[in-house]
C-alpha cells in the first residue's frame, strides 16, 4: 500500500488535512494497532441507536454489562442469536424499547 497516495485520497475526500493519518495507515499496513471487527461495530451501533448506556443496554438485552463491554472491545464475539438481535435493533431501533416491555 502506498501510504501517501491513500492518505492524500482520504484527505481530499475529507477536505482537510488529517493529523496522524499517515502514521495510522503505516501501522495498519504493517499489522500494528487495533483491529475493529464487524461484530464490535454492530454491538456499538445497536446500543447507540437505542440511546442507552452500556449498563442500560446490557440490562435491556439480558446480558451482564461486563459481557457487553467485552463484545464492544473485541475481547469476545457475541453468539449468533445475539448478532441476529443486534441486526434487528439496528434496522428497527424501536424494537429495543419493546424489549423492556417484555
Amino acid at each position: 500500500m502506498d501510504v501517501d497516495k491513500v492518505a492524500a485520497a482520504i484527505e481530499a475526500d475529507a477536505g482537510e488535512a488529517l493529523p496522524d493519518l499517515r502514521q495510522a495507515l503505516a501501522e495498519a499496513r504493517d499489522g500494528m494497532g487495533r483491529i475493529t471487527t464487524g461484530e464490535q461495530i454492530l454491538v456499538r451501533q445497536a446500543r447507540k441507536l437505542s440511546g442507552l448506556s452500556q449498563a442500560a443496554f446490557a440490562e435491556r438485552i439480558g446480558t451482564p454489562v461486563a459481557t457487553l463491554r467485552d463484545w464492544e472491545q473485541g475481547r469476545f464475539a457475541p453468539p449468533g442469536a445475539v448478532l441476529c438481535l443486534l441486526r434487528l435493533i439496528v434496522k428497527h431501533p424501536e424494537l429495543s424499547q419493546e424489549l423492556s416491555e417484555v
